[in-house]
């Protein structure tokens, strides 16, 4: 657990955080939202302790991180930045393994662990363990930097905006294979952005700050149905409200159990916006759902869209 207790951080006249409480729960998607300059990579900066706060205290289950030594403190926590900084003169397997070398692991297993990072994040160790980061392209290089910060298994990975740089296509597979890790891992993630999509596909908890402060912390489904106030409303979108509640639920909440469908079928576990989008794009009005593993499960109406 990551405990941040009426924590501010002032830079002389200036307050980049101001009095924040928040508590991110062990295995906790959490992702920091709200405009430039409200104070979220402040936030991961401090937790790691690259900035002090200027008063206040930050724990991660129960102890005071500014109480204990830096190299120990950052071990514990994975980085991922948008800028990457991976090292030029390195392989990709030297950047990855840049921790477990600090921490004295045996080369075999530095470069073994390399290999099953690359491989989770759809990098083919064979193809690039030996690369450097001039030879990769931009999404490749930012795989390469989230397998560096889960190289010596972290509990924490902080993400201070790492897809921003991304196109859409390469940023939703990253989004996907991030989420992916962290459900299949248990991390806790804090994770900052400015995209309120990215925020809502990714997050089991949302805390909104603006001006340094925080707003509001809830689940997407909570922010979504009850925002604090007008900030929070329009950085979650009036007009596309309904679009949003719908990208929350899943298919297979919705669906008629047994009951066949024509065309081509959709996943149970793909989203009612999905469905919506489907709907509209083939010009019909219920789909066919299958598992995973292709199974007919039922059918999705158009009707059942609209339920509460």
């Amino acid at each position: 657990m990551i405990e941040i207790e009426h924590v501010t951080q002032r830079y002389g006249a200036s307050v980049a955080v101001d009095d924040l409480s928040l508590e991110i729960a062990a295995g906790e998607f959490c992702v920091i939202i709200g405009t430039s300059g409200a104070g979220k990579s402040t936030v991961l900066r401090m937790i790691n302790q690259l900035a002090r706060q200027s008063s206040g205290a930050i724990r991660i289950d129960g102890e005071d991180v500014s109480r204990l030594p830096l190299a120990q403190l950052r071990r514990r926590i994975g980085y991922v930045i948008q800028s990457i900084g991976l090292f030029p003169h390195w392989t990709v397997a030297r950047n990855v393994g840049a921790v477990p070398e600090l921490l004295g692991w045996p080369k075999a297993r530095t470069r073994a662990r390399a290999a099953e990072l690359l491989a989770a994040l759809k990098l083919a160790p064979g193809a690039f363990l030996d690369r450097y980061p001039h030879e990769l392209s931009i999404g490749q290089q930012q795989r390469v930097g989230i397998a560096r910060a889960l190289a010596a298994d972290p509990d924490i990975l902080l993400m201070d905006e790492p897809f921003g740089a991304l196109d859409p296509i390469t940023r939703q597979a990253l989004q996907a294979e991030i989420a992916e890790i962290q459900r299949s891992n248990r991390k806790t993630v804090v994770f900052v952005t400015h995209d309120m999509d990215e925020a809502l596909r990714l997050a089991s908890r949302i805390a909104v700050m603006d001006q340094g402060q925080l707003v509001q912390a809830a689940t997407p489904l909570e922010l979504l149905s009850a925002p604090a106030n007008d900030f929070v409303r329009d950085l979650v979108g009036r007009d596309d409200l309904g679009l949003k509640l719908l990208g929350l639920a899943a298919v297979e909440r919705r669906m008629r159990p047994g009951e066949p469908a024509p065309g081509p079928p959709l996943a149970a576990g793909a989203s009612l916006r999905e469905a919506l989008s489907r709907m509209v794009a083939e010009g019909c009005d219920r789909l066919a759902v299958v598992d995973a593993e292709g199974r007919p499960l039922g059918a999705i109406h158009l009707a059942d869209l609209l339920r509460r």
